[in-house]
């Protein structure tokens, strides 16, 4: 149907013709208050009811994809301290106004400012041939000439420690493919070298580092992401190349010649400058006081435009107070839409986010986050005391008409949510289907045509009617008791 017809409907047939089905088909849709419902199931459990007016809605209206799509095409990229950052909060802050949510403002956070700059990579032995290439997110510039040396090719710390010596004036490049689904061999050991490989590195004498992307499609590809320094330690350039990169070097090694490359980065690290983390809020009708968090990171990378990593998650989060809004679903407490500063280099927004509200942390109930990518949604992950994870199947079970009932228990919810865990506020995230994430994720595909609208619609349904229903329980989840509250060293 086209837009302009749907507006002809009265509210109460446009609610009957939404369709609300599983994933695959049309859904059957919940009639408004007062009118006939077929499935007696639906009619007499108003969680129910409440699950199926927020999917109709936003089946209807596809508000999360419009926000998408605006702040991706049209503001871009926005790593913290950029242009596009600023006007990304700007935007959100006018965006949740029109909404009519309550308490909008913006949170102070100081975060860094890092510019990429030059960026280029080449073997010049045995063979010529051109990398692709891009700088590590804080990564130190090379010198203004560049730096040519041999490269030593290694897949985990335990190789590149044996080699000892043998490293000192040379590149380290950690070729470390990700199969996903492993334990051993995902994105969480392979991220692990990215995040320290330039440091343990540098220990022994290396000049420089390169990474096999952190990606999971052979397509010439490079994929950015965060590494730290150590205090101490020298301080040297960090880069990514291509998978194909990385297997032409093995490959050439491999047959006994030295590989000799020659990396130019101009990154440099500017002052922190002040950025912001972005409110809103849907004020609860008998608990104000008591908070429901949920929220995504408002910056990304700047290769791409951020739409899966994390606009998905903003759009997600700001939708779904609107659509509570629209449907005046006003539970007992109040839910905060929070949409972070700094996720991917330095997790400043989340620890501000806990630092200004400290005092107010024994009247946070729950925080959610939403940063999973762009697929289906299937659920809920939730750290909480005992019985949490039970209390989330049962409200989860309201979503199998989007098929969003597993529940996972375990985790920190989110890395925005993480310094929460200190204060015992049980944490959750949104869980989605993630098969193609890493193809995209930190590279410069990482824009809306990865996005399925249906998907995304879903999922701010999802983390609507959650938030929803964990903020108007009788009793909230039990807190995180203090033997589970360490935090996850990112």
């Amino acid at each position: 149907m086209t837009a302009a017809f749907l507006r002809r409907w009265p509210a109460t047939l446009l609610l009957i013709a939404m369709l609300l089905l599983p994933a695959g088909g049309p859904r059957p849709a919940l009639p408004a208050e007062g009118t006939s419902v077929p499935d007696r199931a639906v009619k007499d459990d108003p969680l129910a009811r409440v699950a199926a007016l927020i999917l109709g809605e936003e089946t209807a209206s596809g508000g999360a994809y419009a926000k998408l799509a605006w702040l991706t095409d049209r503001i871009g990229p926005r790593l913290s301290g950029s242009p596009g950052a600023e006007a990304a909060v700007a935007w959100a802050k006018q965006e949740m106004l029109r909404d009519g949510l309550s308490n909008v403002r913006t949170e102070k956070v100081m975060v860094p400012c890092w510019v990429r700059g030059e960026e280029t990579a080449s073997i010049v032995s045995p063979v010529s041939h051109r990398l692709a290439v891009t700088a590590l997110g804080m990564s130190d510039p090379t010198p203004a000439g560049g730096i040519t040396a041999p490269v030593v090719e290694v897949a985990s710390f335990d190789e590149l420690h044996r080699l000892g010596e043998e490293v000192s004036g040379k590149i380290v490049l950690y070729n470390r493919p990700i199969i996903p689904g492993s334990r051993e061999n995902g994105y969480g050991p392979a991220a692990d070298l990215r995040y320290r490989g330039a440091a343990e590195a540098a220990k022994q004498g290396a000049v420089a580092t390169l990474i096999r992307s952190l990606g999971t499609l052979n397509a010439r590809l490079v994929h950015t992401g965060s590494h730290a320094y150590e205090k101490g330690v020298p301080r040297i350039p960090a880069a990514a190349i291509s998978a194909e990169d990385a297997e032409l070097i093995h490959r050439l090694a491999a047959s006994g010649e030295t590989v000799e490359v020659r990396l130019t980065l101009g990154c440099r690290l500017l002052p922190d400058v002040e950025s912001a983390n972005v409110i809103g809020e849907l004020r609860g009708r008998t608990l104000p006081g008591e908070v429901v968090v949920i929220g995504g990171h408002m910056d990304s990378w700047d290769l791409g435009t951020g739409a899966i990593d994390d606009g998905t998650g903003v759009a997600a989060s700001m939708e779904a107070l609107r659509l509570l809004k629209k449907l005046n679903l006003r539970p007992r407490r109040t839910i905060r839409a929070v949409l972070f500063m700094n996720e991917e280099n330095g997790i400043r927004g989340g620890r501000a986010y806990l630092e200004t509200h400290q005092s107010e942390m024994e009247k946070h109930v729950t925080a959610i986050e939403a940063d999973s990518g762009a697929g289906r949604p299937t659920g809920f992950s939730v750290n909480a005391g005992p019985g949490g994870d039970e209390t989330i199947r049962r409200l989860a079970a309201h979503l199998k008409n989007i098929s969003a009932t597993g529940v996972e228990a375990g985790g920190d919810g989110g890395v925005d949510i993480s310094p929460m865990l200190a204060a015992g506020v049980p944490l959750m995230g949104l869980r989605q289907e993630g098969g193609d994430y890493f193809h995209w994720h930190h590279s410069a595909a990482d824009t809306l045509d990865k996005v399925d609208p249906r998907n995304l619609a879903d999922s701010a349904a999802a983390l609507a009617f959650m938030a929803y229903a964990l903020a108007d329980l009788e009793r909230p989840l039990p807190r995180i008791p203090p033997e589970a509250r360490k935090e996850q060293d990112y």
